[in-house]
C-alpha cells in the first residue's frame, strides 16, 4: 500500500510568528490536561546535590509526586496546582535555581555530559556553560530571545553538536590547517569552532572568546529575526534572504571584537579518536585514576520522586556532590571512588533505572501522551510499556523487514512528535486507525512506512 503522506515529518517554509513564545518556564506555567506545568531551565543539566533535593520536594509537595527529563537536560514538574507558582518561585529561588527571573526561560544551554569525565576530554565546555549563562542574565538584549532558541556547547567528541542547535561551539583541542582567514588570525590551542543553525560553515575562535562570541552569534539572529518581520524563533526559522550565516556571525564577532577565522566546511560528525566514552550509553565512566561516573536513564524519562531522592543521596554521599541531566533523558553522578560504583550503579537498577546498553528501555521514548496531554491520541506511554512486556519496543515492523539496530524507537500520540530524538529514528506514531511505523529521518526514504499495530488504547 502507498504510504500516506503524513507519516513522516515533511520540510515545510519557516513559520511566521505573529504572537509572542509561549514556552513554559519555571514562572510560567503551562496548563495541561494533568494540571501545571513548569519547565526549570538547567544550563549545561547542571545541579548540585542541594538543588536537587528541592526539585524533588517541589514534586513531591506542589506536583505528581514526579519529575520528567527532557532533550535539553532541564526537568519538568507536571501536576502541579492552580495558585502554587509563587510558592515553586520562593523554593527555586532560595535554591539558586533562579538568577535572573526575566532571563529564566532563556537559558537553554546543551553541554556534552561526560565533558571532563572520562580520560580523553577537556572540561572547558562546562567552564563555556557558566560563563555563557552569567552573560546571557546580564544581557539585556538576550531577554528577547525565544524559550526555544537553543545554545549548544561540544566537547569536541561529537554527541551534542548534532542535537539542533541554534548557536553551536565545538571545542577544538588546536588549530587546523585549511582555513581561509576572513583578514583574522585563528585562535591558539584550546579553541573553538562556532557554528549557527545548519550552516555547514564555521568560524574558528580562541578558547577564552567563546561564551561571549555565542552571545554575540545570539544577538546577530535577534537582529536578522527583526529585519525579516518574520517573528522568528530560530535560525532555522529565518525566511530566505534573511538567514543568518557564519559570515554574518564574523562581521558581529569583529564588532564585538573578537577575532575568528573562516572555515568553509565545519568537521562533522564524532572523531574517530582518542576512544571517548560515549554519553548516551548508561554504565560506569571510568576517569582519571579512582574517578568514577555512574550514568544512568530515566525510563520513559520519568523519575519518581523516590528514584530522585536516591540519586541525590549517591551524589551527595560518594559522589562529588553533583549531577549531571543529560539530553538523552539521563543522569550522570561524578566523582564517584572506584570501589563504591559497581555497587551503587547495582542500587540504582533495582530502583528501576536503566543502568546499562543492554536494557530494552536503552532508546525508548515516548512523548508525554494521555492523560498528560489533551492533543495525544493515545496513552502511549502505557502502550510502549506493553509492546515491551511483550518482547519488543516497535509494534510491528518496517516494509524492508526488522526495524534497524541502535536507533532510538519513539512514540508520539499526535503528529507534533514532542520531543523526538534528532538524527534518524525509528517513529511510532498513533492515528486513529492504530500505530504506523516509519524510518524518519535526514537518509530515510519516504517509503520506509506502513500503517502497523493495534489500535492505540482508549482514551
Amino acid at each position: 500500500m502507498p504510504p500516506s503522506p503524513s507519516t513522516r515529518p515533511q520540510a515545510a517554509a519557516p513559520p511566521l510568528r505573529d504572537r509572542g513564545d509561549a514556552c513554559p518556564g519555571a514562572l510560567r506555567l503551562h496548563r495541561a490536561a494533568d494540571g501545571h506545568l513548569a519547565r526549570i531551565r538547567l544550563p549545561a543539566g547542571d545541579l548540585t546535590s542541594r538543588q536537587a533535593a528541592v526539585l524533588a520536594d517541589a514534586a513531591d509537595l506542589l506536583g505528581d509526586g514526579h519529575l520528567s527529563l527532557t532533550s535539553r537536560g532541564n526537568v519538568e514538574l507536571r501536576g502541579l496546582a492552580e495558585g502554587c507558582g509563587g510558592r515553586l518561585a520562593a523554593l527555586l529561588r532560595d535554591a539558586g535555581l533562579l538568577p535572573s527571573e526575566r532571563h529564566e526561560r532563556i537559558r537553554n544551554i546543551l553541554a556534552s555530559p561526560l565533558a571532563g569525565l572520562d580520560r580523553h576530554t577537556p572540561s572547558d565546555v562546562r567552564r563555556w556553560a557558566r560563563e555563557l549563562d552569567a552573560l546571557l542574565c546580564a544581557s539585556e538584549s538576550a531577554t528577547a530571545l525565544s524559550g526555544r532558541f537553543l545554545f549548544v556547547l561540544d566537547d569536541g567528541r561529537g554527541d551534542v553538536a548534532a542535537l539542533g542547535g541554534d548557536v553551536s561551539l565545538l571545542a577544538e583541542p588546536q588549530p587546523q590547517p585549511g582555513t581561509e582567514a576572513d583578514g583574522e588570525r585563528p585562535g591558539p590551542a584550546g579553541g573553538a569552532l562556532l557554528r549557527v543553525g545548519d550552516d555547514p560553515a564555521a568560524l574558528r575562535i580562541a578558547g577564552p572568546d567563546a561564551p561571549r562570541a555565542a552571545l554575540a552569534a545570539a544577538e546577530a539572529f535577534l537582529t536578522a529575526a527583526a529585519a525579516s518581520g518574520s517573528g522568528a524563533w530560530r535560525v532555522r526559522e529565518l525566511p530566505d534572504g534573511h538567514g543568518l550565516t557564519a559570515r554574518d556571525v564574523a562581521a558581529a564577532l569583529r564588532s564585538a571584537g573578537i577575532g575568528a577565522a573562516y572555515v568553509a566546511e565545519a568537521p562533522a560528525g564524532a572523531p574517530t579518536s582518542p576512544p571517548y566514552a560515549d554519553s548516551a550509553a548508561p554504565g560506569i565512566v571510568e576517569g582519571p585514576d579512582d574517578d568514577r561516573a555512574l550514568s544512568v536513564l530515566a525510563p520513559l524519562g520519568r523519575l519518581s520522586v523516590a528514584q530522585w531522592r536516591l540519586l541525590t543521596a549517591i551524589a551527595g554521599g560518594d559522589g562529588s556532590g553533583a549531577l549531571r541531566l543529560t539530553p538523552w533523558r539521563g543522569v550522570v553522578l561524578p566523582g564517584l571512588p572506584a570501589a563504591a560504583a559497581p555497587r551503587r550503579l547495582a542500587e540504582l537498577a533495582t530502583a528501576g533505572l536503566v543502568t546499562g546498553p543492554a536494557s530494552p528501555w536503552h532508546r525508548l521514548g515516548a512523548c508525554t501522551g494521555r492523560p498528560g496531554c489533551a492533543k495525544s491520541l493515545t496513552d502511549v506511554r502505557a502502550d510502549a510499556t506493553a509492546a515491551l512486556d511483550a518482547g519488543t519496543a516497535v509494534p510491528g515492523q518496517l516494509p524492508a523487514g526488522p526495524a534497524p539496530e541502535g536507533l532510538p524507537v519513539y512514540w508520539s500520540g499526535c503528529e507534533r512528535r514532542c520531543g523526538h530524538p534528532h538524527g534518524t529514528w525509528i517513529d511510532v506514531l498513533a492515528t486513529a486507525e492504530g500505530y504506523r511505523v516509519a524510518l524518519v529521518g535526514p537518509n530515510s526514504a519516504p517509503t520506509a512506512a506502513r500503517t502497523a499495530a493495534p489500535p492505540p488504547t482508549a482514551p
